[in-house]
């Protein structure tokens, strides 16, 4: 199955009904507590179980579950605050070893905001309000695993929550059932930095070295194929440089992937690669050459494919729900 999602807006739906929620900066799974085993699966359906050891154990508190199906985020708190580039470090993890790593340096909490089944009884259409009273009578809480309250008041939240430095605001309907893999009006995703994922066509060596990550050549997947959005830079000096170079020298380099001419000062030096790999990066918005201003580095987002960003369309400036 694959979560619900929120259509981006300008504004917080006014009215009572609607509840207002954090929109945490985090990685959106599903997990499945079922007869004393926990599965972790990604939007893309992807088992990342081994990624997260935190909620597999007893003390997270979803051992104790005999059926339960939870829609969440994964966060990792950083002075009060979720911690994107933290998260990512996380999100490919396949050795269990390096995974009890983590989980001791950057431990991870389920933010669990609903509810899809319980006791093998699935509640998809039942309205959210019915939804969350079940989901806050489950009895969940713990350091890993916590229910985020909801709030009447939206406009108060957007303020708070941009005071905070936070993400921004989910606001949903209280009426709206369940519906898997859709983005849909009945949530609606209001934000205060602009994000998003794209795709990396090609990349470049810091100037006078072959030794580190200079830019990232990047892109919008579209049926058309990949349009431009500009060189990124910044954010990729040090280790998350260091880190991604290796795997870009590992994708095979089929020729320029982008549809449409890039300037000549983009294309000197570049190497390119086969658009495989999906990257989130904050930005101030696109010029009117359709490419990112100011944009920065924030990770690679390994719970993404390609045919995931065509088939749900998530260059909306939030590329989580």
């Amino acid at each position: 199955m694959r979560p619900m999602l929120a259509t981006p807006s300008n504004r917080v739906p006014p009215g009572d009904g609607w509840c207002h929620e954090v929109k945490w900066d985090g990685m959106r799974v599903l997990v499945d507590a079922h007869g004393g085993a926990v599965r972790v699966s990604s939007r893309t359906e992807r088992d990342v179980t081994i990624a997260f050891p935190e909620l597999t154990r007893e003390a997270a508190g979803l051992t104790a579950y005999d059926d339960l199906l939870l829609d969440g985020e994964l966060v990792v708190m950083r002075e009060g605050k979720p911690s994107f580039k933290a998260l990512a470090e996380r999100f490919n993890v396949t050795n269990a070893r390096v995974a009890d790593q983590l989980a001791a340096s950057a431990p991870i909490t389920l933010m669990a905001f609903d509810v899809l089944r319980v006791l093998d009884t699935p509640v998809l259409s039942r309205p959210l309000r019915e939804r969350r009273r079940l989901l806050e009578g489950a009895g969940l809480g713990s350091a890993w695993v916590q229910v985020p309250p909801v709030f009447e008041d939206g406009e108060t939240l957007l303020a708070a929550t941009t005071e905070q430095g936070i993400e921004g605001v989910v606001s949903k309907r209280w009426t709206s059932p369940y519906v898997p893999g859709r983005r849909s009006e009945d949530w609606r995703k209001i934000v205060h930095r602009r994000t998003g994922s794209y795709v990396v066509g090609g990349w470049r060596h810091e100037t006078g070295s072959r030794d580190r990550l200079g830019a990232l050549l990047i892109g919008t997947a579209t049926p058309a194929g990949l349009l431009f959005r500009g060189r990124i830079g910044s954010g990729l000096a040090g280790r998350a440089g260091a880190a991604l170079l290796p795997v870009l020298r590992g994708l095979p380099d089929e020729g320029d992937p982008f549809v449409d001419e890039l300037p000549r000062e983009d294309r000197l030096g570049a190497t390119w690669v086969r658009p495989t790999l999906v990257v989130d990066i904050e930005h101030h918005g696109h010029a009117d050459t359709g490419r990112l201003r100011q944009p920065s580095w924030r990770g690679v987002r390994h719970d993404l494919t390609v045919e995931e960003l065509l088939r749900t369309d998530t260059e909306d400036e939030a590329g989580h729900a």
